[in-house]
């Protein structure tokens, strides 16, 4: 479950507890509107604290993470979307087609990656690498190389140096999509184990019932009979 619908779900309670709170407030405890609004808002703030407590354990039972690993993924999640956002950045400043489509590609690969991890918080320690290493050379290296694509003199040396940084990046973009087959790896390995379980059993369906001490042959001859 994504952020963004936690909150909605907070906000859907939370709404209606503090509109009813106000109201028993003012109208059946006359506690003033000043007071009732104050206390009203109260109500809300520790409603919706408590619920997002409850969300968070939920989620942390559900991938059987303790506070500490849960809180530090969050944590490095947020950073990523961080980085990313510096990516996106980049797109206006590079100059050429096969530049754009190389950025383009390395942005939708963290994204990927990061959407995973957020769905499950588990997946993050199976792409470790991308989150303390792989997107920061990523980030580091764009943003060299749309600086030395800025510049207006276009020397050998940093016609060298574009060129190696170009090289650098696709590896960097083929070393994110290791890391995206990683984390999809066992998801496709689940795929495999519920496919043959489902054609074993529709196998097993679809044998017919022998008597005891009959043969397919001697089944075929009734049948045919």
């Amino acid at each position: 479950m994504s952020g963004i619908i936690q909150t909605f779900i907070r906000h859907i309670i939370n709404i209606p507890v503090m509109i009813t709170s106000w109201s028993i407030l003012y109208f059946m405890v006359n506690t003033g509107f000043w007071i009732s609004s104050g206390l009203a808002i109260g109500i809300y703030i520790i409603s919706n604290f408590t619920i997002k407590k409850i969300q968070h354990r939920r989620i942390m039972k559900k991938h059987q993470l303790t506070p500490s690993e849960y809180f530090h993924i969050r944590k490095q999640l947020k950073e990523a979307n961080t980085k990313i956002s510096i990516l996106n950045k980049h797109y206006t400043k590079v100059r050429s087609f096969n530049s754009f489509k190389q950025l383009f590609e390395m942005n939708r690969l963290a994204k990927r990656i990061v959407s995973l991890v957020k769905s499950n918080p588990r997946k993050f320690y199976q792409a470790e690498k991308f989150f303390y290493a792989h997107l920061d050379s990523a980030v580091e290296l764009t943003s060299k190389y749309t600086l030395l694509v800025s510049q207006p003199v276009k020397s050998t040396d940093i016609k060298i140096a574009l060129q190696d940084t170009r090289e650098t990046l696709q590896s960097i973009n083929s070393i994110m999509e290791q890391d995206l087959e990683g984390l999809l790896a066992s998801d496709i390995e689940q795929l495999k184990m519920e496919l043959d379980f489902v054609k074993l059993s529709t196998h097993k369906k679809e044998q017919p019932l022998y008597l005891k001490g009959e043969s397919e042959d001697e089944r075929k001859v009734i049948e045919y009979k």
